[in-house]
């Protein structure tokens, strides 16, 4: 069977042949008339600019960290303390990059599908669903062929060139994870700033205090708001969940050297099944793209039935395929590893579902959320919170159960570490159908900047009808694929937390409850969440006050501006909140990296586990609050917008706007960076855990 690793690469370049014959298709389609073209320049040079100059700053800081793991790594082999490998800097590079990279080549496609979105919805609904769907499409199997692509090439290389044994190949493939989690931090929450400050910014100003309509070519942050799309919701997702991916599937496969130290041929397939299933994962995704599809007179539900049948579809392809695999490859005695796969994918399923009740126009929740609007803004704000608070409990079951059966299921009751490997497992199931499901997230800010582009070229009402349709559900599925990177990090901290105590040695650990360093570490964990989320939050308000005072600046200066017989100064806003949020971004992020080296000098290895354990538990449960909570406020925003509760320009209109206002940071920028966090403390523990075990001071 060993054979079968091979079917990783050809995978990865599957979907980057997919990837690129569907950029193509998108690019064949029309960009419309004159104005629509110039505006989609005008958003696809913003997001250039920010982008190169992220890249900038990102790439200094990855310099430094580079020079410090080469150090590290020399003084290691010459010492020969054995504490870090030579393959470690390098590993932590192309991590990094090909983070980087997918969310790069999925902002170009985003930004050159606006337009086209835009102007295919003038021919209908199904029309402007396939082209912004196929650019979604183009950076799901971005993500997962450049994933694939980086973990096979690694595999391949140490293992056939270098010849190292399994623990060996595993713990230098952990390291680019952590390459991968600093890009995703940088991107998520550098790209969230940008993005909510544009957005929080132009609904003040415009919508709240000039009463003028949501993406009006008078507004000053119309197009920085429409840049944010894609440099958060495009460029950082990508490297958020190529990161979530990787480090899912090299987790895993670090956990079946411990699990299957006793039998070789078994260890190695251990080893190897995460990235096959992953592999499997990708050619059924490729399979499902081509079920989505809806009728012009679709309702909310009915075009998110269609979504959700090309999950589906993949998801039964995925099961069929895993059970086959591990029945003939690894024998009967070892069908419940199977079941943990299917554990994690059922759990993926779930969140997702409950997470689109809680945060969809067409369940109770949101409509309810909607009908506070009536009472004013205090009681919008204080009934998200609420929702948000509630829609934690099913997720956090939802995962208990998951973790329990991948735990037993794989054989945990008989092998501590096999049952550790089963969790690691049921992760790597849920993210196999990322291709898919990330296809169905990005597609949104193609709607959303279709729907802006289509107002700003003063389009006729059905075409903005439309892409209002595609954008409220871009809403939805932006919050239910938010809800299943937050699940999938949970399962992949967990597996991570494992290996890194396995990296340290059970025999060597005190975890109990009891143990100071351990109380203390948790305690910090616990903190680390609220304070990073205290950041963000903090950076997202002095960064769109910045830009509220330029909009107003520009009203009150700019002659005729109001009246439509001005051009508002786009380019202020653009460079505004390019320079904010890039100043605003490095605090939060350097905190990921520095806190698990500064916790583990001081407290040592247990501290560092009870640190990721608090940081894993509080961060999964703020990241889905907040995430809900901002995905509702927006909906029951949309609701009113359609015709509800007197519609646009109403007081319940006004009210809705304001927890919209509040809730953006949250879903765009502080939760979804929490999920990256969680993960990237694990990451550094691990690769600094050698180093830990030998110099902490308690």
């Amino acid at each position: 069977m060993n054979w079968i690793v091979y079917l990783v690469p050809a995978s990865a370049v599957v979907a980057l042949l997919f990837a690129g014959l569907l950029a193509r298709r998108v690019m064949g389609y029309s960009e419309g008339s004159d104005r629509m073209k110039q505006i989609a320049l005008s958003i696809r040079r913003g997001a250039n600019a920010y982008l190169k100059r992220q890249y900038r700053s990102v790439g200094l800081f990855f310099g430094v960290i580079f020079l410090v793991l080469l150090a590290l790594a020399v003084a290691s082999q010459v010492t020969g303390g054995g504490f870090m490998s030579l393959f470690t800097p390098f590993a932590f590079l192309t991590g990094g990059f090909f983070s980087g990279l997918s969310g790069f080549l999925g902002m170009k496609i985003a930004t050159a599908a606006n337009a086209r979105t835009a102007n295919a919805a003038q021919e209908g609904l199904n029309r402007g669903l396939r082209v912004a769907f196929s650019s979604g499409a183009v950076m799901g199997f971005v993500v997962v062929g450049l994933g694939l692509l980086d973990i096979s090439l690694w595999y391949l290389l140490l293992t056939l060139v270098f010849r190292l044994d399994s623990a060996a190949t595993t713990q230098t493939m952990l390291t680019f994870g952590m390459g991968a989690s600093c890009m995703a931090l940088f991107a998520r929450v550098g790209g969230g700033i940008f993005t909510k400050a544009a957005d929080v910014g132009a609904d003040l100003v415009g919508k709240v205090e000039a009463g003028i309509p949501e993406d009006d070519p008078r507004n000053p942050a119309v197009i920085a708001d429409n840049v944010g799309d894609n440099v958060g919701d495009v460029a950082g997702m990508g490297a958020d969940l190529y990161e979530s991916y990787v480090g899912s599937i090299i987790s895993t496969a670090a956990l079946a050297v411990s699990a299957f130290h006793a039998n070789a041929a078994e260890q190695l397939l251990g080893m190897i099944l995460p990235m096959v299933i992953a592999a499997i994962g990708v050619l059924a995704s490729l399979v499902g793209t081509f079920f989505v599809k809806t009728k012009e007179s679709a309702t909310q539900r009915s075009l998110l039935i269609s979504l959700r049948k090309g999950v589906y579809i993949s998801s039964v392809l995925i099961v069929v395929a895993s059970f086959l695999l591990i029945y003939f490859g690894m024998g009967a005695e070892r069908l419940g590893i199977f079941f943990a796969i299917l554990s994690g994918l059922i759990a993926g399923i779930l969140i997702g579902f409950f997470t689109e009740y809680y945060t969809s126009d067409t369940y109770k929740p949101t409509r309810k959320l909607a009908d506070s609007t009536e009472t004013g803004a205090a009681t919008v704000i204080i009934g998200g919170f609420s929702l948000g608070m509630r829609s934690t409990a099913i997720p956090v079951i939802v995962v208990s159960i998951s973790v329990l059966c991948s735990f037993f299921l794989a054989g945990g009751g008989a092998d501590f570490n096999q049952g550790l490997f089963g969790i690691g497992l049921s992760a790597v199931g849920m993210l196999s159908t990322l291709g898919i499901t990330l296809a169905t997230d990005a597609y949104g800010p193609v709607a959303d900047n279709a729907g802006g582009i289509a107002e700003m070229a003063g389009m006729d009402a059905q075409v903005r009808q439309r892409t209002d349709a595609l954008d409220s559900l871009g809403n939805t599925t932006a919050a239910t694929g938010k809800g299943f990177a937050i699940g999938s990090a949970a399962l992949t901290a967990l597996a991570l937390i494992a290996a890194y105590v396995d990296k340290i040695g059970m025999d060597n650990m005190d975890l109990r409850i009891t143990n100071p360093t351990v109380l203390i570490g948790l305690f910090v964990g616990g903190m680390l969440t609220f304070l990073f989320s205290a950041m963000t939050m903090s950076a997202v308000g002095r960064a769109a006050q910045s830009i509220v005072m330029e909009v107003r600046r520009q009203f009150r200066e700019i002659k005729g501006l109001m009246e439509g017989k001005a051009e508002a100064d786009y380019a202020a806003c653009v460079d505004l909140c390019t320079r904010s949020s890039l100043r605003e971004m490095r605090m939060p992020a350097l905190l990921g990296v520095i806190a698990p080296v500064v916790v583990g000098l001081i407290l040592g290895p247990n501290g560092v586990a009870g640190m990721l354990a608090g940081a894993t538990v509080t961060g999964f449960l703020i990241a889905i609050m907040m995430a809900n909570s901002g995905g509702a406020w927006d909906n029951a925003k949309k609701y009113i917008e359609a015709g509800n509760h007197g519609g646009k320009g109403s007081d319940c209109h006004k009210a809705a706007v304001v927890g919209d206002t509040v809730g953006d940071p949250f879903k765009d920028t502080s939760g979804p960076s929490i999920n990256i966090l969680i993960k990237l403390l694990s990451m550094v523990s691990i690769v600094f855990a050698s180093l830990i075990a030998t110099y902490h001071i308690f």
